[in-house]
């Protein structure tokens, strides 16, 4: 079988440490707020451990992201001109708070209100034009291969119906994936019904054109952990030299953190008795939601966050995956799109809250989220994760005699 190298110049691959380290980012329009104040209180926990400069790209060896979550991974591993990550982690809250009220301009009024409800049953809800003039200017000319880290970011291909993964793994093989990073975060934030299907052309070395029609990179999966769970798998099955040999399905050699976006589970109005009498409006339409969407989008994230605990336990490596999501949020915060500043800053708060809950995981029997006896909180788990990363990094970086003893 042939063998593939990565296409970094990646100092410290896996093979020269114990685990392979995965951070994941679901998708979620404004709700990204929650996992980046996750991002910011994990960061500052490396930098107490390894200096003010530590960033998070140089910890894991792939980020993934969808939608929202996409664009928060191109802020964390696209090069600035020193060659460091475009942000810090405690930069992308500011960021949201900054920005989404221009990508989702909240109309006034009853009038406005009808206004959105009629634009919508036309066309998408927002026309793109700020979001994409505001990626386009942050990444530049950005492409995948130069992500200071590897980056998995899953989207969808209306015109062929099939998901497009934009893998880092994948660029030395299949060159036509090596697009620009504002276009990959582009296409995988297309949300139906909220934002335009974007179209991009992209040449792979030998010049050979190749066209995508993407929208939202949920369709195919809003929590991407699994899809880059795969990519390090297909990496171990090939042979890659930077990765030591390990079985596609081991657990114990993996560090995993995931992170959602929140829903509202406890809070849903509908149940079947008022879906039983819902024609196609009602299902695309809800009182500002799409349930159909909805409960695709979740009920996809629960089942990869299902599988992934199962696993994990079934190995006796579960508390090397971390989840990290809030299904109790209410009201407006439920909302991709509802970018007024109370809202805003209401999401910051329940990210801190978060931080503060404990622990939880999926139950296998009920599907519901519950504390883990004895687990801690949120932020303790986070605290401990940071060591174990910074204790990888470490490892990695010492002689080869110093690693073997």
């Amino acid at each position: 079988m042939e063998k593939t190298t990565s296409h970094l110049l990646f100092p410290r691959p896996p093979n020269r440490g114990k685990l392979i380290t995965i951070l994941s980012i679901d998708g979620g329009g404004i709700r990204g707020i929650i996992p980046a104040v996750m991002l910011d209180f994990l960061e500052s926990e490396l930098q107490k451990l390894d200096g003010k400069e530590a960033r998070l790209a140089d910890y894991f060896d792939v980020i993934s992201g969808t939608s929202t979550g996409g664009l928060i991974t191109a802020m964390l591993t696209a090069p600035n001109e020193k060659n460091r990550p475009l942000y810090d982690a405690k930069d992308i809250v500011p960021f949201y708070l900054e920005h989404s009220p221009k990508i989702f301009h909240q109309p006034s009024g009853i009038f406005g209100s009808m206004g959105t409800l009629m634009k919508m049953l036309n066309g998408p809800k927002y026309d793109g034009k700020y979001l994409h003039k505001l990626v386009k200017g942050i990444l530049g000319d950005t492409r995948l291969h130069q992500a200071l880290t590897n980056v998995v970011i899953p989207t969808f291909d209306i015109k062929n119906l099939q998901p497009v993964l934009f893998s880092s793994y994948m660029v030395p093989n299949y060159k036509d994936v090596d697009a620009l990073m504002s276009d990959i975060c582009l296409g995988t934030s297309a949300a139906p019904t909220l934002l335009p299907a974007y179209y991009f052309e992209n040449k792979d070395d030998k010049g050979n054109l190749r066209e995508f029609n993407l929208i939202d990179g949920g369709v195919a999966a809003n929590n991407p952990t699994l899809v880059a769970l795969t990519e390090v798998a297909k990496q171990v099955v090939r042979e890659n030299p930077n990765f030591f040999p390990i079985k596609p399905t081991d657990r114990e050699r993996l560090l995993v953190i995931s992170l959602g976006t929140g829903s509202d589970k406890l809070d849903r109005k509908y149940n079947a008795q008022i879906a039983a009498k819902w024609g196609i409006i009602s299902w695309l339409f809800d009182n500002g939601s799409t349930p159909i969407l909805d409960a695709y989008n979740q009920s996809k994230a629960d089942m990869i966050d299902f599988h992934n605990t199962v696993a994990f336990e079934a190995y006796g490596s579960v508390d090397n995956y971390l989840s990290i999501k809030d299904n109790t949020l209410t009201g407006l915060a439920t909302k991709a799109d509802a970018a007024t500043k109370k809202i805003l800053e209401n999401l910051v708060k329940i990210g801190k809250a978060l931080l503060k809950k404990p622990v939880s995981r999926i139950n296998f029997d009920t599907g519901i989220y519950q504390p883990i006896p004895n687990g801690g909180t949120n932020e303790e788990a986070l605290i401990r994760f940071a060591k174990q990363l910074s204790d990888e990094k470490r490892r990695r970086e010492q002689p080869e005699i110093c690693r073997n003893e």
